[in-house]
């Protein structure tokens, strides 16, 4: 196991539930094929069948793609950039978003500031057409949700997709994991780029959380004045407690991330997060109905294993173009509100148990874990009992029907 440069701040060991949002000019079409779950789909099929909306961009441009020929049928093969200006966001309600984030106990707020298909969601430097302050919306997304966050007393955090930009190459499209590696922009040009909208983000928006996806271009891990060093020792100096994640192509992390069934061996290291949609995308898919989409009990049991085991579930909502979170996802986030509220104090200071630390009984599945008043336990049937090795005190919970 390996080991992050420097302890967590208090605040993100406490933390348990994050809330992701990703929106972009992909919430248009809000389409994909709802194939399966990121690490239980094989490679070599995954690409050509994502069930990531966000990935649409790339996932019209593989031939014979089912995601290529709904394009095709529903767009007549028009170009990714039209959704730019199809977005409007004219139903966009930051401080309505806060408060349903709020009431299922969110502790941080990360959107997606920049997705793969390069479009910035603020008045990024340099982005020109590329920004929905120039097109589509034409306002800045992210200033009213971080204002609107904040005040609901939530942390805020800003993604950034650093590996990838579909709107500054002119590569093949990724037709597997090895593509991704391959056919991404690693050039000098791109990095400062890219390192002027992350100090950007740094300096407007303060954020708790830099979250970086796929990796960094390759010239920005070299020594100089645009490296990763020098954009993350400034934000150090400038947000002392803000935390970065794994995703940078080198070892400058604070912690680990898994996603959906990928990435599964990071979950062992301490202060780890998991990632993952209500359904099997992140960008909202119309294609994924309640039967696609975690229900209120399915979500409460999931963050209880990742809390047992010592993470911290970062739970994707995936707003329609117009801002609004759909009823599908609304549905199970207010169905758990209730069960978050009685649960999420039980969550501060916690640890993992042993195996051999206590015993369940009359239960099919449960989850445990100590904090300084005793050990709770979340289990499926309210008639389980429990003995704790050292007779400590015993908060049963179960979960919500």
């Amino acid at each position: 196991m390996s080991e992050p440069r420097r302890a967590l701040p208090q605040w993100a060991r406490d933390a348990s539930l994050g809330i992701f949002v990703h929106w972009g000019a992909y919430s248009v079409p809000a389409w994909a094929e709802p194939t399966g779950a990121l690490g239980a789909v094989p490679d070599d099929e995954w690409f050509a069948h994502n069930a990531y909306a966000e990935w649409y961009a790339n996932t019209i441009r593989i031939d014979g793609s089912p995601a290529a020929r709904h394009h095709a049928r529903e767009y007549g093969g028009a170009p990714y950039a039209d959704f730019l200006d199809a977005w409007r966001a004219e139903a966009y309600d930051p401080t309505e978003w806060a408060r349903l984030f709020r009431a299922v106990g969110a502790d941080y707020v990360v959107p997606t500031t920049k997705h793969h298909d390069g479009i910035a969601l603020w008045d990024a430097p340099g982005a020109g057409e590329l920004s929905t302050v120039a097109r589509g919306p034409r306002r800045d997304l992210i200033a009213p949700l971080a204002e609107a966050v904040r005040a609901e007393g939530i942390r805020f955090g800003v993604y950034y997709s650093g590996g990838l930009d579909w709107a500054v190459t002119d590569l093949p499209p990724h037709r597997s994991s090895d593509d991704v590696s391959r056919l991404r922009p690693t050039d000098a040009a791109y990095n400062e780029y890219a390192h002027r909208h992350v100090a950007d983000l740094i300096e407007r928006y303060l954020p708790d959380v830099v979250w970086n996806d796929i990796d960094w271009p390759d010239a920005g891990k070299l020594p100089g004045p645009h490296s990763i060093d020098s954009l993350l020792a400034h934000y150090r100096r400038v947000v002392p407690d803000g935390i970065v994640n794994d995703r940078w192509g080198v070892d400058v992390w604070d912690y680990r991330t898994s996603e959906y069934d990928a990435h599964t061996q990071h979950e062992t290291d301490p202060g780890w997060e998991h990632c993952r949609g209500l359904g099997f995308s992140f960008g909202y898919n119309r294609v994924e109905d309640e039967s696609l989409t975690l229900s209120p009990r399915e979500l409460a049991r999931l963050y209880a294993d990742v809390v047992s085991r010592g993470g911290r579930l970062l739970l994707n909502v995936g707003p329609t173009a117009a801002g609004e979170i759909p009823a599908v996802q609304r549905r199970t986030l207010e169905g758990v509100a209730g069960w978050m509220r009685h649960v999420k104090p039980m969550t501060i200071g916690r640890r993992t148990l042993a195996a051999d630390e206590l015993e369940v009984t009359d239960a099919a599945w449960w989850r445990a874990w100590a904090t300084a008043d005793g050990v709770v336990v979340v289990v499926d049937r309210p008639e389980a009992s429990v003995r704790v090795r050292d007779g400590r005190p015993v908060t049963m919970v179960p979960l919500p029907d």
